[in-house]
């Protein structure tokens, strides 16, 4: 006798939750309405009854790169873990091709796959070569981990670094603070979300007639991004000592990213100087250790496991549209949310 299929409804019985639901969750839509224990629940009740998406039976044994600057920052190596999490659940292959943020490593990375049989490349960042990665959207699936204000001609999954800076911006302020620095590594037009963090930062220092933040920052080459690992974490330490012995009358500083705010952290404690009572310490991105005790950090949080595995849903929707002749049809945004985690870095300035 014939095995009967695993539906749905089967899942839906066992879990106590609806078809409707399990149908959300599996496919990775509109998951922020279910709690994470819901969401692990479905998925292992679903492995458990051997549970198969027929709609998924052409993107098995499908290829997908990568492109990532660096997997030492946990941002990054959180991000790609959401993507490669999704891959497995649809059978897609992934490769990681890690460009240091060099601008001829991914030209010619580009360049060498176009010739290659692959089915879709994913940014983890947005790209530098914009040109050549237009051209290349319309021959193959594309898309980008980007920022709210990009307006490519590919799918996108955002974040809003605008309007992340700016929460940043008034929580400092409501605590008093009118004196505060950033630090960040390479400030550029390759780099905007760096520059769009500052950007809300300043635009709400300037609506509360405060003079802007204190601007310190380092331009790293790609053969620094290589040889040293901690980079960020080396360019927090370096400029928050600067900042310490120059400008007495910050204090707060605010690193570009959790990484560089963790340098700021040890570069304040070894000058002995204590958090937040001397100085108040913020980053952006939230990434996984400055959720512990000993290493707690005020941060923004930017969904990065989620945006990870929705970029790989949008990647496997096209590679479906592209079978179905509706490839270059349309565009998706999808935009997430910063959220502030006030962890206890901030606190009112000191007197």
């Amino acid at each position: 006798m014939k095995k009967q299929k695993t539906t749905l409804s089967d899942i839906a019985k066992k879990t106590n939750l609806s078809s409707a639901s399990i149908s959300m969750i599996l496919s990775g839509k509109k998951l922020n309405r279910f709690s994470i224990e819901t969401i692990d629940l479905v998925k292992k009740t679903a492995k458990e009854l051997n549970y198969t998406n027929n709609k998924h039976k052409s993107l098995v044994g499908k290829t997908i790169i990568i492109f990532c600057p660096s997997v030492y920052n946990p941002y990054y190596s959180t991000l790609i873990q959401g993507m490669e999490q999704k891959a497995i659940e649809l059978g897609i292959r992934t490769l990681i091709k890690t460009t240091y943020w060099d601008l001829s490593i991914e030209k010619d990375s580009l360049s060498y796959l176009s010739t290659m049989p692959i089915s879709g490349i994913i940014f983890s960042m947005i790209p530098e070569n914009i040109d050549s990665v237009k051209k290349l959207s319309k021959q193959i699936p594309l898309v980008a981990v980007g920022d709210e204000d990009t307006t490519f001609d590919f799918d996108t999954v955002n974040i809003n670094n605008f309007e992340a800076g700016k929460i940043i911006g008034n929580h400092l302020i409501e605590l008093g603070h009118k004196k505060i620095a950033y630090i960040s590594t390479s400030l550029n037009e390759y780099h905007s979300a760096r520059t769009r963090r500052l950007d809300g930062i300043k635009h709400v220092f300037n609506l509360n007639n405060l003079n802007p933040p204190l601007v310190l920052s380092q331009d790293i080459l790609p053969q620094e991004e290589i040889s040293t690992a901690d980079i960020e974490f080396n360019t927090g330490y370096k400029l928050a000592k600067i900042c310490i012995e120059k400008y007495k009358d910050i204090t707060a500083i605010v690193g570009i990213n959790d990484m560089v705010a963790y340098g700021i952290i040890n570069s304040i404690k070894d000058n002995n100087y204590k958090i937040p009572e001397d100085y108040s310490v913020c980053g952006f991105d939230n990434i996984f250790p400055s959720k512990f005790s000993s290493l707690n950090l005020t941060t923004i949080e930017h969904s990065i496991f989620q945006r990870g595995e929705k970029a790989m849903n949008l990647i496997a929707s096209k590679i479906t549209d592209q079978k179905n002749n509706e490839y270059n049809l349309q565009v998706t945004r999808i935009d997430y949310k910063s959220r502030l985690k006030d962890r206890k870095t901030t606190s009112n300035p000191r007197s």
